[in-house]
């Protein structure tokens, strides 16, 4: 079978489209053909080998198949599985299985698959569930929206942003998103209400306060998000430099102790409330803004794109 592999740590360019030997599913396994893909950050990260730290104790890449979330159709299924059948359309985060799913076919536990909408096109499937959920879990476990309240979306123009705007208006919420102007359009069609434009103003620095701030990047001093944020107001980070990640959870207590706002960093759930978002969908509430969608033969290209931060909502790679 055909795959994205990598055996070094660099850039885009350490990345190949290679022959390899197809997979063969354990008894708690199931076997998938893959017919949509899509590129996270944390694929991105394996290829960079980001943060550094993590090659003290890997100095060779330890997954060489790239690709957290997966869309497609179950081949067969190993002795132990019981809930899922071959010919079944699923979709679901592999973080928790070994990666694998930049490739024609790859393994899954079946705890990892949600069944797939018939509703919704295995491009819009690769595109919801990690960006989807992170985007929800902040919402669901880290925030207590009310109507008319306001929220910062800062990176609203990517994957998570994307799916945050969406979900954020469902609480009745006033959305700011902070990402390049060339992604505004898109973000406005959404639903969100204001755009700034980060290349050109410094959003912490505006004076202008807000209940929330989701944070996909987190490429500022938490000092400044701090003062960007009303009394007991919340900041919540879905990832970004492992240094502020490690300073805000430090912080937390001692911040909210004598500010009364609160720092909140979300570790994912891997497909943990992947059924709402199912529900969401089929309910017309959730659009998957797609880049691409890319080949396989193009993946290169899309991991490029991805590097250089030039893509909306989701890049997508077809199979």
């Amino acid at each position: 079978m055909k795959a994205i592999y990598y055996t070094a740590y660099g850039s885009y360019d350490v990345l190949q489209i290679k022959e390899v030997e197809k997979p063969v599913p354990k008894e708690d396994e199931v076997l998938i053909k893959v017919h949509a893909a899509s590129i996270n950050s944390w694929d991105w990260g394996l290829v960079t080998g980001t943060p550094k730290i993590f090659r003290l104790f890997a100095r060779r890449p330890k997954h060489n198949i790239l690709g957290c979330d997966v869309a497609g159709t179950i081949e067969s299924v190993g002795s132990k599985v019981t809930k899922l059948k071959p010919g079944a359309q699923v979709y679901g985060d592999l973080c928790e299985n070994s990666f694998g799913s930049i490739a024609e076919y790859t393994c899954a536990r079946e705890n990892a698959l949600e069944i797939k909408p018939t509703e919704m096109s295995f491009e819009e499937a690769a595109a919801i569930p990690q960006a989807g959920l992170l985007a929800l879990q902040s919402f669901l476990y880290k925030m207590k929206i009310k109507p008319g309240q306001t929220i910062l979306i800062n990176g609203a123009g990517g994957g998570v942003g994307s799916f945050g705007i969406q979900i954020a208006k469902l609480y009745g919420a006033e959305v700011t998103g902070v990402d390049h102007p060339k992604k505004f359009a898109m973000m406005r069609s959404i639903g969100c209400d204001h755009v700034i434009d980060y290349t050109k103003v410094n959003f912490v620095k505006e004076g202008i306060k807000y209940d929330y701030i989701l944070d996909v990047n987190t490429d500022r001093s938490i000092f400044s998000y701090l003062r960007a944020l009303k009394p007991r107001g919340t900041y919540v980070t879905v990832g970004g430099h492992l240094g502020k990640l490690l300073l805000i959870f430090l912080l937390r207590p001692i911040v909210a102790l004598f500010t009364g706002k609160h720092l909140r960093l979300l570790p994912l759930k891997p497909n943990k409330n992947l059924d709402k978002l199912s529900t969401l969908y089929k309910e017309g509430k959730l659009k998957c803004i797609i880049d691409g969608p890319y080949k396989l033969e193009q993946g290169v290209d899309a991991f490029k794109a991805f590097s250089d931060s030039d893509f909306k909502g989701k890049i997508v790679i077809t199979i």
